[in-house]
């Protein structure tokens, strides 16, 4: 393997690809507006700026371009990382580089939750890279040739990098990410997110976080930048701190950016937190709702959720100028009879427009995963624990006995998204939104920016106005909301847009599940629980 770590070392960072059905691959979106995938590989650029700078990096992208095995007979050394729904491409990686005779690094969540999985990797880089990459490079100075590296303690991130921006095209991405926040105060059952980052919110300091937006600056990037944070909010105290120094920073460049995230449902609670993203131009907030029903929401530990009506918390953010969009999981014991009819209420009266509703999923190490192992419920392992059908947790879920019967509990899923992704429930959804937000927007487009953004506005009207399921819907709505409230129109026309990627996405998740009821009919629930069940 010759002295990687000293030498003049080739390294190749490769981001494997997404399915083209998930929630959050909008490609159509993407060609829209000219760019070729939604976000830049945030938690690979951070990792090329830990390695040693005397490197030479190069990063591909999947989703963006074809890696080709002259990019991997470059490399000295290739790394790659990441979640989930990448798990199927992160393996055939894997195998295709060792073919060439070249030494994988694999790091990320999901090879953090699931080491045994990526053993053929030559080294394991798992957890917080802040803390593990240095091991790593320590035993490659030393001359190892394979490794597993991972640690309980929890990254300072008051001295985390730069991530290297410069290693990617601007124009592939509608948005850039940064991060402030790492792990989030609450104690949901479900999530990962507290057992990989911990309870307690670690944060950057505010001239760390202004930094990254000087390097993006000066770059020459302007526009989207979404803050990746579980949630942004973790720490309010600190959170307000920060937007008050990026107001600043923002004004004296005349507002070359606005903003996106995700935050728990008590952000409606706070008006001051409210006005300061609105100015410093924060549009669209991810919402974690879960589900309507107070009784799931208290067993499974949500209870930030508890006693919030979703669409006056909805409407809150929209009234700062804030589109809220909403995450939804089904599948839990306790739901009621009533599932289908409370979760279609809770998503056409909040308005909530972009909407990613997803089956339960015991992810590796939660609490969840803990308890259902101990009821002997848990399904066991294969050798890949996603199948080649599986897009995200909106067609990989339920990995476990139900106490309510599957069938139901799939039928009722494909009821919800059917009802919720019906073109006319869609855009009164668009047209409540388009109407009752009260915008602020500060980043104004460049000339060049602009006309991208005039040719996308075209492309929009043509796909959706001259279509026959939405065209006469697009143009009622574009006038309704044009008329009675027209700084809500950039919005509005941006749902609509979205619903190019969800209506295909529907087809996709109701196909697929319907076939998972049809397999589960043909040979009987009891038989389908003892194949899975260890």
């Amino acid at each position: 393997m010759g002295d990687l770590y000293s030498g003049a070392s080739n390294c190749l960072l490769v981001q494997t690809k997404f399915s083209a059905y998930s929630f959050w691959n909008y490609l159509d979106v993407c060609h829209i507006v000219g760019a070729k995938y939604p976000a830049a590989p945030l938690g690979l650029l951070t990792v090329a700026a830990l390695l040693p700078q005397w490197w030479t990096f190069r990063l591909i992208d999947e989703n963006v371009e074809p890696l080709l095995d002259e990019d991997l007979l470059w490399a000295d050394v290739v790394c790659t990382g990441g979640m989930l729904p990448q798990q199927n491409s992160m393996l055939d990686f894997i195998q295709r580089a060792h073919r060439l005779n070249r030494p994988v690094v694999v790091g990320g969540p999901d090879p953090t939750s699931q080491p045994d999985l990526y053993k053929e990797a030559d080294f394991l880089v798992l957890g917080e890279g802040e803390v593990t990459i240095p091991a790593f490079l320590s035993d490659l100075a030393a001359g190892a040739t394979r490794g597993r590296y991972f640690s309980v303690e929890k990254a300072n991130m008051k001295v985390a990098v730069v991530p290297r921006f410069d290693l990617i095209h601007f124009r592939n991405y509608i948005m850039i990410g940064l991060q402030f926040i790492r792990g989030c105060p609450f104690n949901c059952e479900f999530c990962d997110v507290i057992e990989l980052y911990g309870r307690i919110p670690r944060y950057k300091t505010n001239e760390q976080l202004i930094r990254e937006m000087e390097a993006l600056y000066d770059l020459g990037y302007r526009g989207h930048i979404d803050m990746v944070d579980d949630n942004f909010i973790g720490n309010k105290k600190k959170v307000k701190s920060l937007l008050q120094d990026m107001k600043i920073w923002l004004e004296k460049r005349h507002h070359p950016f606005y903003f996106t995230t995700e935050a728990s449902v008590n952000l409606a609670d706070d008006d001051e937190l409210l006005q300061l993203m609105k100015d410093v131009d924060f549009r669209y907030v991810f919402l974690g709702i879960e589900t309507p029903e107070d009784e799931t929401l208290a067993l499974n530990q949500k209870t930030q959720n508890l006693n919030r009506p979703i669409e006056e918390v909805v409407r809150k953010i929209l009234s700062y100028g804030m589109v809220s969009n909403g995450g939804y999981i089904m599948g839990f014991d306790s739901e009621s009879p009533a599932i289908v009819k409370h979760m279609v209420d809770s998503i056409q009266q909040s308005g909530i427009t972009m909407t990613m509703i997803g089956l339960l999923y015991a992810l590796p190490n939660t609490q969840l995963t803990r308890r259902l192992q101990s009821e002997g419920r848990l399904f066991q392992m294969a050798a890949k624990s996603v199948s080649e059908s599986d897009i995200d947790q909106m067609t990989s879920g339920l990995n476990f006995k139900t106490r309510i019967p599957r069938v139901q509990l799939l039928s009722n899923y494909i009821r919800v998204i059917e009802a919720i992704f019906e073109p006319v429930n869609y855009y009164h959804r668009v047209v409540y939104t388009g109407l009752t937000i009260r915008p602020k927007y500060l980043h104004k487009p460049g000339f060049m920016t602009w006309l991208i953004y005039m040719r996308s506005f075209l492309r929009v009207c043509r796909r959706a106005g001259f279509n026959k399921a939405t065209g006469s819907l697009y143009w009622k709505m574009f006038f309704t909301v044009i008329f009675r409230n027209p700084k809500g129109i950039e919005a509005a026309v941006n749902l609509a847009a979205m619903f190019i990627h969800f209506s295909k996405q529907k087809d996709y998740i109701v196909s697929v599940t319907t076939r998972m009821i049809a397999e589960i009919e043909k040979t009987g629930e009891e038989t389908f629980n003892k194949k899975h069940l260890p």
